[in-house]
């Protein structure tokens, strides 16, 4: 198996993520999942003090999941499996502002 954004992606999909989103990506099952991949974390207050700020704020992890997304490849970054992006944009939904 090569490290590819493919395999890398294909290793995310498959994954066990909890809720919290705490996971190690390691020996990820399936045929075209890279044993050894990372993932970047971003931590936020769920409840923001600013409310303007707070609006950007999730305005922009939106932008970031959805149109931003498509730039993963070109920058050499896994895109998110479509599962994934459900589940992390769900859960931007829960930011209270």
């Amino acid at each position: 198996m090569k490290p590819t954004l493919e395999s890398v992606t294909a290793a995310l999909a498959t994954a066990d993520i909890p809720d919290d989103f705490r996971f190690s990506m390691t020996n990820a099952p399936g045929k075209d999942a890279y044993p050894i991949a990372g993932a970047t974390w971003l931590l936020v207050y769920q409840q923001q003090k600013d409310a303007a700020k707070g609006k950007k704020l999730v305005e922009f992890l939106k932008w970031s999941l959805t149109d931003g997304e498509k730039m993963a490849k070109d920058l050499q970054y896994a895109p998110l499996p479509e599962s994934v992006q459900q589940r992390v944009l769900k859960r931007i939904d829960e930011i209270k502002l």
